[in-house]
């Protein structure tokens, strides 16, 4: 496994890292014949391999059902690092309140004394905006609750107003060969700022991968602009083409970890295997730049229909 520094937290991630959300949970397209829940013996061994490859970096949130649980029991006292989240509710007064209780659930939960990093889930401009939301973060730090504070962001707008606000030291986005919005002024700034960046989102929720045969005929786009990068880049098979996106991913030296859901010991292998195989030729980067969406509408998930 090759780790990376995150940013200007002193942490050195594995460049994979696990996203959990798919361990309990229906994620993306159902797939016939496919498990929506992984029995606790299935999701224990796949945790134990994830660790014993190098893993070093797990990525979860309280909405993810009972993923910090199943974390907190199978990870116990491995030497690694959770990246959990909070949920900021818009018409919660207390949120101050709210924030404390869903960090000391997330403790218990995780087994653990302090949260490495903990993340504003889906965090908006006007929540970096909210003074009593950053001011309750920094104090827990200082209490040493969090050692490190983030945000995960969904628009461009939202990842520039993290990185503007000073107070974070992470920040996790959506970034594939489709979804290449944060791939320039974005990551620049952030690590002008030494904002560690986590990226999700590899496959843009199973478009990258040969779910996308079982998505509804009203996301045509999105399976013709799977099928397109398969043709120009002559991959000849889904594997094939969930393996470059990967790689993909990786190339990019600015980002820390790649986050990928991990539900198989096959998906697990492939993982690895991209890691192994190296960050893509410089040809291969160049040709990737054209490979992108810009339609806003197809690269927000919410708005296919099929959750």
């Amino acid at each position: 496994m090759e780790y990376r520094e995150l940013g200007k937290t002193g942490l050195k991630v594995s460049m994979i890292g696990f996203g959990s959300a798919g361990l309990v949970m229906d994620y993306g397209v159902n797939v016939p014949g496919e498990k929506a829940r992984l029995d606790k013996k299935h999701v224990q061994s796949l945790i134990g391999k994830a660790l014993d490859s190098g893993i070093n970096l797990f990525d979860t949130a309280p909405s993810y059902g009972e993923s910090e649980k199943l974390l907190g029991s199978n990870i116990r006292s491995r030497d690694c690092y959770i990246a959990t989240k909070v949920n900021i509710s818009r018409g919660d007064e207390d949120c101050v309140k709210s924030i404390r209780t869903s960090i000391e659930n997330s403790l218990k939960n995780l087994k653990r004394e302090y949260l490495d990093i903990l993340q504003i889930h889906n965090a908006t401009v006007e929540d970096i905006r909210r003074f009593e939301i950053m001011d309750i973060l920094v104090r827990l730090k200082k209490e040493g609750l969090i050692r490190f504070i983030g945000a995960s962001v969904y628009e461009p707008e939202n990842a520039t107003a993290v990185i503007r606000a000073g107070y974070f030291d992470v920040l996790q986005i959506a970034y594939n060969l489709l979804d290449q919005r944060m791939g320039e002024s974005v990551l620049d700034n952030a690590r002008a700022q030494g904002v560690g960046i986590l990226g999700r989102s590899v496959y843009l929720k199973g478009v990258l991968t040969e779910r996308v045969k079982y998505f509804p005929e009203n996301c045509s786009v999105l399976k013709k602009a799977a099928e397109d990068i398969k043709t120009r880049m002559e991959l000849s098979s889904w594997n094939e083409l969930s393996h470059f996106a990967i790689r993909f991913a990786l190339s990019n030296p600015r980002i820390g970890s790649v986050l990928l859901g991990v539900r198989s010991n096959i998906e697990l292998s492939l993982a690895i295997a991209a890691i192994e195989a190296g960050v893509l030729a410089d040809h291969e980067l160049e040709t990737s730049y054209f490979l992108r969406m810009d339609d806003r509408f197809w690269l927000n998930p919410s708005n296919w229909g099929i959750d």
